[in-house]
This record gives structure tokens, C-alpha cells and sequence, in this order.
């Protein structure tokens, strides 16, 4: 069983004018019940400075929250956005912010909450990402931040922002699948009939027409290739399944995808590894086999570098059923 428990606490601040589509995500993904899973779930809680809070633009008011306190037993903090990049949160937000982080808890951004962290001194030296609109007011505002401007979210360990408002459904669900495993996030995922998974390194927006015919998109091309994961695929054995060049195959990729041919193919064979660990696969080459992915050394390197865990460890806490020898 997975080590995450209904002890994991996790705080959203709500100050003026936030917005309330990120507030909406946030209990979404961590406050609502799930019968479907048989698991405890988080301990979720909302928090305001003044006990009665203005969301955007005045549309209605937050009332009967806890205190801005609650941050200080929080294992996870959703730091609130800005409705205003330029005008920063007030001096009460910013030391619970400083506060949840140097007792190391793990800290989270949706779309302008970036500026939050920042304004908190938590990002300098670090990765990070915001909406791609205000990118260059960040740049300017915390030039000793590491800002990404074109990725969906940055995972920094236990820092995470989140770009435009959807990506917060994406790092959402990243940070559950961080938490619980593949599968879950992909039950989740279900409910909420959005995409199980895009990786935090897609761009935040592609620049392409709809396309005229449907059928000239690529998703025929991928259904294909997750179905022939077992087989050692090339970059070329995709182009000629295709009938493309190499080239344009990669083109297509970068404007409808956002990334490379070989780096959706590896992502995809790590989530179909995930899940057959999650199943209960203890015979790594038998799951290096099944995927694609080839010898057991390189199954350890890729989960580790997209889950930071070893297979042994992965398994232990997001297996599912019994171990399979």
C-alpha cells in the first residue's frame, strides 16, 4: 500500500482577489472524496488571512475558513495567485509562505502564485515557471529566479509551479501520481475526463490552426505506437510508419505536441512501466521487455530520472496487489 495517508495535509491560501478557477482545481484534485479508491485520501482545508476573503473582481466572498494558521501544520501549501502580478501579497501571506518553508514543507504555485513564492524569497536559485503572459514581468521583478517561461510546470523537488490556469490541473495530478502512483492519477484523471498525463515540459501553448481534416492530426500515429510499445521502435521506424521524413515527423511533434518524437515514446513507456509495478511486476527485465524499454539498467535510469524513485522503491509504495515473482 502506498505510504500517503489522510495525515498529509494540504492547505490552500485564499487571499483578495484570487482567483477562483485555481481555488476550484485545488479542491477539486485534494478536497473532494474519492469512494472509488480504496485509500485515505488528503486532509484538505482552506485559509484566509482575514477569515472573510474578495475573490476576483468582487464576484463573491469566502467566509467561514480557517485562519491563515493553518499553514503551520501543512504538509503541502497552495500559495495564492495574484490578480495583479505587480501588486504582491500581503506581509501576513508572505511570512506563512516563509514559514511553511523553512520547516521544509512542500510548496505549490498555480498560474501568477508564482509571483507569491517569489515575493517570498523561496524561489531564488530555483526553477520555476508562470504564465506565459507575465513571464516577462517575473524576469524583471526576480531576476534570481530560474524562470522556464514555456513549460506547463516545474517540479524543483519540494517547490512546484504550475504555468496557465489548466496547467494546474497538470502539476495537480503530477503531485498525486508523485504521491499515490500511476494508476490513481489516472483513476482521478477519469473522473475528471481530462488527459491522464502531459508532461510538465510541454509547451504552455501551441501556435497552429484547428486542422481542416481530423484525420491529419496525430493521434492515429500515437494510438499505433502505444500499441507497439513492446517493440524496440526507432525514431525512423515511426517516420516510416507515417510515411514522413524524420524531419517533418518531428516538426508535427514539436507543433502539436510541444516535444520530440523520442521523448513521448520514452514518457510513454515509463507510464506503462509504472503501471505493471503498480500490478505487482517484481521481474524488472520482464518490465523492461513489455515496455520497450529494453534491459533492467535502463528501466532503473528512466523511472528514476521521471519519478526519482527505483523501481524496488516505486513499486513498495504504489503497488496495488500482492508482488508477482
Amino acid at each position: 500500500m502506498p505510504q500517503q495517508s489522510s495525515q498529509h495535509k494540504v492547505v490552500a491560501i485564499v487571499d483578495e482577489g484570487s482567483n477562483p478557477f485555481e481555488l476550484g482545481v485545488a479542491t477539486e484534485l485534494f478536497g473532494l472524496r474519492r469512494p472509488e479508491l480504496d485509500r485515505p485520501w488528503y486532509d484538505f482545508a482552506l485559509c484566509t488571512p482575514g477569515g472573510a476573503t474578495r475573490m476576483h473582481s468582487g464576484f463573491f466572498t469566502l467566509t467561514d475558513v480557517a485562519g491563515i494558521d493553518a499553514v503551520d501544520d501543512a504538509d503541502t501549501v497552495i500559495v495564492p495567485n495574484r490578480p495583479d502580478p505587480e501588486v504582491l501579497p500581503t506581509d501576513e501571506v508572505l511570512a506563512a509562505v516563509r514559514r511553511a518553508a523553512a520547516r521544509g514543507a512542500r510548496l505549490v504555485s498555480f498560474c501568477t502564485g508564482a509571483f507569491s513564492l517569489a515575493a517570498a524569497g523561496v524561489l531564488d536559485g530555483r526553477r520555476a515557471t508562470t504564465h506565459w503572459r507575465w513571464a516577462g514581468l517575473f524576469e524583471r521583478m526576480f531576476p534570481a529566479v530560474k524562470l522556464e517561461p514555456d513549460v506547463l510546470f516545474v517540479d524543483d523537488g519540494n517547490v512546484l509551479t504550475a504555468a496557465g490556469s489548466a496547467a494546474a490541473l497538470d502539476l495537480g495530478l503530477h503531485l498525486i501520481r508523485r504521491d499515490h502512483g500511476a494508476e490513481v492519477a489516472n483513476v482521478v484523471s477519469r473522473r475528471l475526463v481530462y488527459t491522464a498525463h502531459r508532461d510538465g515540459g510541454q509547451r504552455q501553448f501551441i501556435d497552429r490552426p484547428v486542422p481542416v481534416v481530423a484525420d491529419t492530426s496525430l493521434a492515429p500515429l500515437l494510438a499505433w505506437i502505444r500499441s507497439e510499445l513492446a517493440t524496440p521502435l526507432t525514431v525512423g521506424d515511426i517516420a516510416e510508419h507515417a510515411a514522413m521524413s524524420q524531419a517533418t515527423l518531428h516538426r508535427r511533434f514539436q507543433a502539436e505536441l510541444g516535444t520530440t518524437p523520442l521523448a513521448w515514446l520514452t514518457s510513454e513507456r515509463v507510464a506503462l512501466a509504472c503501471r505493471l509495478l503498480e500490478a505487482g511486476e517484481v521481474r524488472l527485465d520482464a518490465v523492461a521487455r513489455q515496455t520497450g524499454l529494453g534491459t533492467a539498467t535502463n528501466l532503473r535510469t528512466q523511472l528514476r530520472r521521471r519519478t526519482g524513485l527505483p523501481p524496488s522503491e516505486y513499486r513498495r509504495r504504489f503497488a496495488l496487489t500482492s508482488p508477482r515473482a
